[in-house]
């Protein structure tokens, strides 16, 4: 019994080159990865968005795999741009008021996978929102709604990279 609880252990170590624990799997031949300068085509967004998604994106890859950053002949590359950031009123009450604002972001993504085209994907879009109440001012809680929505954003973009291998 203890000798299967080591080989366990030996079968687990050595398939960490291919798995991980957050679910994600990256074929062995995988190595690196580019995030191009993103467009911003969102009208009303703030002007360093997509900068700002581009290299949120980066990190997140970065931290989140083995693989590393390389603009020279990447095994994948993703570029796109933020083509959605809409502030609407949401929660409509008596008086001509509403409870809620949204704000929704929507950035359409480029995947290339150069190991494996099948895998390529063209101008997808993943969108997420966030409400907050109408009396809040939004200039001055603007910043930690895009990091939110980014947050998400950026998870679903890595989950459909990288788990649908």
């Amino acid at each position: 019994m203890r000798y299967s609880g080591y080989l366990f252990f030996i079968i687990l170590i050595l398939s960490n080159g291919c798995y991980s624990f957050k679910g994600i799997s990256i074929p062995a031949d995988v190595h690196t990865f580019y995030v191009d300068n993103f467009e911003n085509n969102a009208l009303a967004a703030p002007g360093d968005i997509h900068q700002r998604f581009a290299e949120a994106l980066r990190n997140k890859i970065r931290n989140e795999s083995r693989l590393t950053y390389n603009d020279q002949n990447p095994d994948l590359e993703f570029s796109g741009a933020i083509v959605r950031f809409s502030l609407t009123a949401e929660a409509p009450q008596a008086g001509n008021t509403v409870a809620l604002n949204k704000l929704d972001i929507t950035v359409s993504i480029d995947y290339i996978n150069h190991k494996d085209e099948t895998k390529n994907w063209k101008s997808k879009q993943f969108s997420f929102f966030r409400t907050f109440e109408s009396d809040k001012d939004f200039i001055s809680i603007q910043e930690q709604l895009i990091n939110e929505i980014f947050d998400q954003i950026l998870e679903n973009v890595f989950n459909e990279a990288f788990t649908g291998w």
